[in-house]
């Protein structure tokens, strides 16, 4: 058992998907890549997680249809299918529900399924995909299917991290098992657990105290017509930290630039504590073994392709 290895409870390695078929998975990647099920044909998925960019885009918020800010960060895709509750506000628990509403909202992909599904039965090589796959015409049930099978296929296993739980005492710097103690010392995992080390429960943002006024955005037109909990506005579903070190701007609304300064606020804000340098960078090179590979590459953060 490797130093410092936690219960299951708390934290526990990052698991492989469940077996997915292989060509269901390639048409859901090519549904998530094409802008056909935006209203406007000029949105696609990808335009707010991009895979090549920590499967988010490093804008503090992306822009809607009609030039309207949206009201939180966009949130990686990657490992979305180990998360229990979905999204900022948490209320989504199903990928088939929030796939639906992100496709229908006006300032997201402001679709709607009529249009949709006469433009893919109106391309032959999207009609022959789905004979091929679901023995059918194009459908609201097996579009959902096909990019709800992509995005369960997005995991990113074999992070240092991970090594580490299974038994590799080597897979992490001395810095970053400092860190991972330090994280457990003072209670962040208490809210940051699982396999996603997050993504399975509710908390407020300013515990001891607001952050900063600018972290707390009011409620969306979004939030109100999706039944928004009436908690307040500075509830928010606690995020996983899987890639953390790939997915800035930070926090819901983006408005911190790096990590090393959301873990400054997460200590006064969360923890009621000032960490000191050394603490926070032990916390980060913790966090930093937490970035895992996809495609069987490590995740970067170098930007390889522009935001669209």
């Amino acid at each position: 058992m490797p130093e410092h290895a936690v219960q299951p409870s708390a934290l526990s390695p990052l698991p492989l998907p469940a077996s997915l078929d292989p060509g269901k998975v390639l048409l859901g990647e090519r549904l998530f890549h094409d802008p056909v099920l935006s209203g406007e044909g000029r949105l696609s998925c990808s335009t707010c997680h991009n895979l090549k960019t920590g499967g988010t885009v490093r804008v503090p918020r992306t822009i809607g249809y009609k030039g309207k800010v949206h009201a939180f960060n966009a949130p990686t895709i990657f490992n979305v299918g180990t998360n229990y509750r979905l999204g900022w506000r948490g209320r989504f628990t199903s990928l088939r529900v929030q796939n639906e509403a992100v496709l229908a909202d006006p300032n997201l992909m402001a679709a709607d399924w009529s249009t949709v599904l006469s433009r893919l039965t109106q391309d032959e090589t999207y009609l022959s995909a789905f004979r091929q796959r679901y023995g059918a015409l194009p459908s609201r049930d097996n579009v959902l299917d096909a990019l709800v099978t992509f995005q369960m296929s997005l995991a990113t296993p074999n992070a240092p991290f991970d090594r580490f739980l299974t038994g590799d005492q080597g897979a992490l710097a001395p810095d970053a098992r400092r860190g991972f103690k330090l994280f457990e010392d003072y209670g962040c995992v208490s809210c940051h657990q699982g396999a996603n080390v997050g993504g399975n429960m509710f908390q407020i943002f300013g515990v001891f105290g607001p952050p900063d006024a600018k972290l707390v955005q009011p409620p969306s037109d979004l939030d109100r017509r999706l039944s928004m909990p009436d908690e307040g506005a500075d509830i928010f579903r606690v995020p996983s930290l899987r890639n953390v070190e790939v997915t800035a701007p930070y926090f819901h609304d983006g408005s911190v630039a790096t990590l090393v300064e959301a873990i400054a606020v997460m200590g006064r804000s969360q923890l009621g504590r000032q960490l000191s340098q050394n603490d926070i960078a032990d916390l980060e090179a913790f966090l930093k073994s937490l970035t895992g590979e996809y495609d069987g590459k490590r995740l970067s953060t170098v930007v390889t392709e522009p935001a669209r």
